[in-house]
């Protein structure tokens, strides 16, 4: 038996197919000859073929297979042909006359080639034929690698591929590191078109069973990944899709524990069919946006965004939110009052203020104070009867009595004039900006030319992303502890409970706590105080009702109502009843550094686990390193890149065999 016959088979067998190929070029005293001669035999069709396309590298040409022989009874293979890839020619296109830039010519005609017959009593092929000489010109070393038979991308290669393309990567980036990687684009054993067509047929591949097929199987996969990914999909009366929803277990348990108040917002379209995007959106406890749950819409009516409020509800186990934040669509506020009638419902005063610049632009030009007096109205009246009089006031000084849209908005007026919204909780939202945020970083990374599938795929990403720097502001908050500015029991108190933005933000309503003076009080229970700041006008002053005995304190400016955080003249009456700790009915949980602790459970009663393959990741994370480490340190010795490759396929197969166990 022939060394090189046997060396080729052992190769091909194993992970690494191109062992030989590389130790070739990187020993040019290696001792295996891959001349072609009759009489040669080989074990397998495939060792016939990894010789002579090792022999074609070395010369400079491509080969590929031609004619295959077989028994006809058993269909076992008896004769190959391996032939130049310039054997033959083309067959004409009748295209051609009729295209600006026909394909060009590749096909001479040559006949050098290789033929294997297979030896029943020997039980190996033979080559029976072989013809050297070539009618056209052979490839320099340097261009070996860019010839169709030496490319090929492995199944690691393919999975670092799959890897950069699934994390936003372009083609030509993700190819010059690869390249870079395996020690220059020549090494690498692949083309970036060869890369290009891999990914344009794994996008096929995903799309094989069409979109509504291959979108079920894609969430099929979540749910087998995760039992509490919840999906739905509504079809219309020809079994076509029209919307999705879809929240993972992160978002269900994200919900469950800061879902008191959210937006929903439908401005952005991606995706090839330009579909509404709808995403739900709220604050945690670092005041950080997390997503609730998404949809894709077919369109913006009151019959496609009930249906997905009730699925999102019954995905959230039918909690409802407090306060919902949206736009000014109508079909909005049809389905939220039919769906959560309970709940309140504020508009976007961004988006209000965007639809007075369109209807009243000639009001914001110049030196016209209509924007100064309208945004009064929005943010600074707190009483109703204050509220009325300035807007009566307001139509009358800049003539728009008249006015339909201000008419129209006076309406709904306690969606969004502060006199009425301060009536519920808000979390300290006035707006749906965090659904614009989110909405500004999926254009970095979503593109409308994806398919259904890429663009889920790449929608994880988004909010793989998101979440990750929810665990940097985690870390930070262990890490850097808050600064406290005043040596206080309270703060002392409350910065080892509070994360640090919702500590900041109490202490400075402690520090202006320390200018807030009383101007007038009856103590007889309920104690009434009237509270005034330092510095500020009389008409800011605050009446604070408390019970001394309960130790509760109410105050007029409502911010602990609506933001959950104490304000500094509840804390003025605090320090008159002599009470130097925060009761703890005045600390929300929702702002606490323990927000999170508990179990969440999904509308099956499953306790919710975020990442169920927290663990196998971990173990990735462990191994991964080291054995990069270990491949770097054996390419840098034939003896030992020997000893590494030889037990690479040992390992390989016992772990193969453990987990078909």
């Amino acid at each position: 038996m022939d060394k090189s016959a046997v060396s080729l088979d052992v190769a091909s067998d194993g992970l690494v197919d191109n062992i030989a190929d590389q130790r070739m070029e990187a020993n040019h005293n290696v001792s295996v000859d891959y001349t072609p001669r009759l009489g040669l035999e080989f074990f397998s069709e495939d060792a016939a073929h990894n010789f002579y396309n090792m022999y074609g590298r070395m010369r400079g040409f491509s080969i590929r297979k031609e004619y295959a022989n077989k028994n006809k009874q058993t269909g076992v293979l008896t004769s190959r042909k391996f032939a130049c890839c310039k054997e033959g020619f083309r067959v004409p296109d009748k295209r051609d006359d009729r295209t600006n830039k026909p394909r060009a010519e590749t096909r001479t005609g040559c006949d050098a080639h290789m033929v294997i017959k297979w030896m029943k009593e020997k039980g190996k092929f033979q080559v029976t034929g072989f013809i050297e000489e070539h009618n056209h010109p052979l490839h320099i070393t340097a261009c070996a690698h860019m010839m169709p038979s030496q490319r090929k991308i492995t199944e690691a290669q393919a999975f670092k591929v799959d890897l950069a393309n699934d994390s936003g990567i372009t083609l030509k980036s993700s190819y010059e590191y690869m390249g870079k990687q395996s020690g220059g684009r020549n090494s690498l054993g692949y083309t970036q078109q060869d890369q290009k067509n891999y990914l344009r047929s794994k996008r096929q591949r995903d799309l094989q069973y069409g979109e509504a097929g291959s979108l079920l199987k894609y969430f099929q996969q979540q749910t087998l990944d995760n039992p509490s990914f919840y999906y739905a999909m509504q079809l219309d009366i020809n079994e076509q899709i029209t919307n999705i929803f879809w929240a993972d277990a992160k978002m269900i348990i994200d919900y469950s524990q800061f879902g008191d108040v959210m937006t929903f917002d439908t401005t952005y379209r991606t995706n090839k069919e330009y579909r509404p995007f709808a995403a739900f959106v709220g604050f945690n406890h670092y005041r950080e946006t997390v997503l609730f749950g998404a949809a894709l819409l077919c369109d913006e009516t009151a019959e496609s965004f009930q249906w997905l409020f009730e699925t999102f509800f019954t995905a959230m186990s039918r909690k409802k939110p407090q306060t919902i934040f949206t736009d000014q669509d109508p079909a909005m506020a049809k389905a939220i009052l039919s769906v959560m009638p309970e709940t309140y419902h504020r508009i976007c005063t961004w988006h209000m203020m965007q639809n007075a610049i369109k209807h009243l632009g000639n009001m914001f030009k110049g030196d016209c104070t209509f924007n100064t007096d309208f945004s009064a109205c929005i943010y600074e009246y707190e009483e109703e009867d204050e509220f009325c009089n300035a807007w009566e006031e307001m139509l009358v000084q800049y003539n728009l009595v008249e006015n339909n849209w201000l008419h129209s908005i006076l309406k709904i007026k306690e969606k969004w004039a502060k006199a009425y919204v301060r009536r519920t909780f808000s979390a300290g939202m006035r707006s749906t900006q965090l659904s614009e945020s989110l909405n500004s970083d999926l254009r970095n990374y979503l593109n409308s030319d994806l398919d259904i599938v890429q663009f889920f795929k790449h929608f994880e990403r988004k909010v793989n992303n998101k979440r990750y720097k929810e665990l940097i502001v985690e870390y930070n908050s262990r890490q850097k502890l808050p600064r406290v500015k005043i040596k206080a029991p309270m703060l002392t108190q409350l910065a080892g409970v509070y994360t640090t933005p919702i500590f900041e933000e109490f202490q400075k309503e402690y520090e202006e706590y320390q200018g807030a003076f009383i101007k007038d009080c009856q103590e007889s229970p309920p104690n009434q105080y009237m509270i005034g700041i330092y510095g500020q006008p009389i008409v800011r002053m605050r009446k604070v009702i408390c019970n001394p005995m309960e130790h509760t304190v109410s105050c007029s400016c409502r911010k602990f109502e609506t933001e959950g955080i104490l304000c500094s003249h509840a804390l003025k009456v605090l320090d008159v009843m002599n009470i130097k700790l925060i009761p703890e009915q005045y600390i929300l949980k929702r702002w606490t550094k323990d927000a999170r602790d508990g179990s969440v459970q999904d509308l099956k009663g499953r306790d919710v686990q975020a990442d169920t393959k927290l663990q196998v990741t971990s173990w990735y994370r462990i191994l991964c390193p080291n054995l990069v480490k270990l491949a770097s340190r054996a390419g840098e010795c034939e003896e030992a890149f020997n000893l590494v490759a030889k037990y690479t396929n040992e390992v390989s197969r016992m772990v193969e065999d453990i987990i078909r166990r």
